[in-house]
């Protein structure tokens, strides 16, 4: 079995949500790296700070909620490419989230990213995830 980081972390940052958790701590890999900075720079998440503890390193992810009721910022998180089906896609034809309201994460040569910055560069690659 093998360990998909990006499936791992989504699922966690979801199912913090929905017990209306202020953080989460994941371990700190290239990958989780990416996808916290990813949705910091996006705004759906309040904070991402890494810290070492006995060798280990982890990430401290802040969750972003609106209103009184706490909405979370996050309400979906989709995975599309699976283990047993990857979907690849180029630049022009990269789809686009609720009208562009939410992001397209792409596994692409130059690392991960989002929807607009593959348009911007020009680069195709792997879509794993729509988050809205």
């Amino acid at each position: 079995m093998t360990n998909d980081m990006i499936s791992t972390t989504l699922v966690v940052i979801r199912n913090a949500n929905m017990r209306r958790g202020s953080t989460i701590r994941i371990p700190a890999t290239g990958t989780t790296r990416s996808i916290g900075q990813i949705l910091l720079e996006e705004g759906f998440v309040k904070s991402v700070a890494e810290h070492k503890e006995n060798r280990n390193s982890f990430l401290d992810i802040g969750l972003k909620y609106r209103g009184r009721k706490k909405e979370p910022y996050i309400t979906t998180a989709r995975r599309i490419s699976k283990p047993g089906l990857r979907i690849h896609s180029n630049h022009q034809k990269l789809p686009k989230v609720l009208s562009g309201m939410g992001i397209v994460i792409l596994s692409t040569s130059s690392g991960l990213m989002t929807d607009r910055e593959a348009r911007q560069k020009k680069i195709g690659g792997e879509i794993s995830r729509h988050i809205y």
